[in-house]
């Protein structure tokens, strides 16, 4: 659709999202067996369920005696209760005695509680008479002081369910319940193509007219941060032979495919031409209202989301928030959970007035800064191509598309990086 001076509109981000969404073809990407002790970041394929109880046994939390809780029952510091010390519990080791009324054990913090006792009394709350004898200055009641068999999880308790990210803690609950292989998805494979006559290597030397690869770093870091696997096929000059030859290939082989540069509309730019001839629908939008990242496009190739980014790096970091981000966790396999919705966000003041204009979204980098106590969101203003913007800023704002601005003073929500 185009405006009334035959401009093509620009499309919100929440439309051009619904846009690629509707024509992707969401399948799971493959799964494999590998060792859990590696899989953080994966998304399981199976639910895991515990082959055993967790604990195996009754154990204490607390370094003191194994007792019979009714033994205690009224004792206190003026009036103390007498138990006979039977052993001690040797640690890792089942108890080659039992407790009868009256008796105790020495138990040391994870030892597994004897036959006949049901709770642990703390040293503190205790005193040794003699090397047979002790005073129990405190009472307990029957499970105080320890963890039960089976109360952090029973045999064919579901631990994890399918579509769940792995994180440290879970690997941890695995190896407790003897769980050292998991199936999981493959992460997403994202093909990352840069584009330029004038780009050239991070490692190379410059001439003039020359920059260096920012984007493909960039990218590559965020994908494997979000769970996927990055695919950077190189850098490529302003040809369409060459560049369709290279997203024809990315296509075939990975699950999202992005193109750094060449999106803005001008005489050389070839993304959108390439992409509508090698598959459909093609591209789907060409411009989004957002600052940084307007002439974005859009695409999908034969059911693969296929992303043209501009050729700023803040552009580049803003449009991968917006739009790659969440398409990663969608070819995942993973289940949409509510941390996925909730953003890493503080409130701040802005610390001086920001202008905008109305129609397009702004995101704003800003810096975070503690001044009297408060927390204060300071703009840094620049060009998207500017990389130390970024690099400075610990944030984002948004100033939607309604608003011409935000005053000095105002409380603001920034989006962490």
């Amino acid at each position: 659709m185009k405006d009334m001076l035959g401009r093509e509109e620009l499309l919100s981000i929440e439309d051009a999202g619904k846009k690629i969404l509707i024509a992707i073809d969401l399948v799971p990407p493959a799964e494999f067996l590998t060792e859990t002790e590696t899989s953080v970041n994966l998304v399981i394929s199976r639910e895991i369920v515990s082959p055993e109880d967790l604990p195996g046994f009754t154990r204490s939390t607390m370094d003191g005696y194994a007792v019979n809780s009714t033994d205690t029952f009224g004792a206190k510091e003026g009036m103390p209760s007498y138990i006979r010390l039977k052993g001690e519990i040797n640690m890792g080791e089942k108890p080659a005695f039992k407790i009868t009324k009256g008796e105790t054990a020495r138990i040391a913090t994870g030892g597994m509680l004897p036959q006949g006792a049901d709770s642990v009394l703390m040293l503190e709350h205790t005193s040794e008479v003699n090397e047979n004898l002790i005073e129990v200055l405190k009472p307990v009641a029957t499970g105080d002081n320890t963890i039960q068999a089976g109360e952090d999880c029973k045999k064919g308790e579901i631990i994890l369910k399918k579509g769940h990210r792995i994180r440290p803690q879970d690997i941890g609950a695995l190896s407790g319940i003897g769980v050292t292989r998991i199936w999981a998805y493959e992460k997403p494979k994202v093909a990352i193509i840069a584009t330029g006559d004038e780009v050239v290597p991070a490692s190379s030397s410059l001439k003039p007219g020359q920059v260096r690869d920012i984007n493909s770093y960039t990218l590559a870091s965020l994908i494997e941060t979000n769970g996927g696997k990055a695919v950077k096929m190189g850098i490529f000059k302003d040809s369409y032979e060459g560049l369709k030859k290279v997203v024809e290939e990315a296509v075939m082989k990975n699950h999202i495919t992005i193109i750094t540069g060449g999106s803005s509309v001008g005489t050389r730019d070839l993304t959108a031409k390439v992409i509508n001839s090698i598959g459909k629908p093609g591209v789907l939008f060409h411009g989004i209202s957002a600052k940084p990242g307007k002439p974005t496009i859009g695409a999908v190739i034969n059911g693969k989301p296929v992303f043209g980014l501009p050729g700023h790096p803040a552009a580049v970091i803003v449009t991968f928030e917006i739009f790659i981000r969440p398409m990663l966790r969608l070819l995942s396999g993973e289940t949409m959970k509510l941390q996925h919705m909730i953003k890493r966000t503080v409130k701040a003041k802005l610390s001086k007035n920001i202008s905008s204009s109305t129609g397009r979204q702004d995101y704003i980098r800003v810096l975070l800064e503690e001044i009297d106590g408060e927390l204060w969101a300071i703009p840094i203003l620049g060009k998207s191509g500017l990389i130390t913007t970024l690099v400075k800023a610990d944030g984002t704002i948004v100033i939607p598309t309604s608003q011409t601005g935000i005053e000095q003073g105002t409380e603001v929500e920034v989006e962490l990086f």
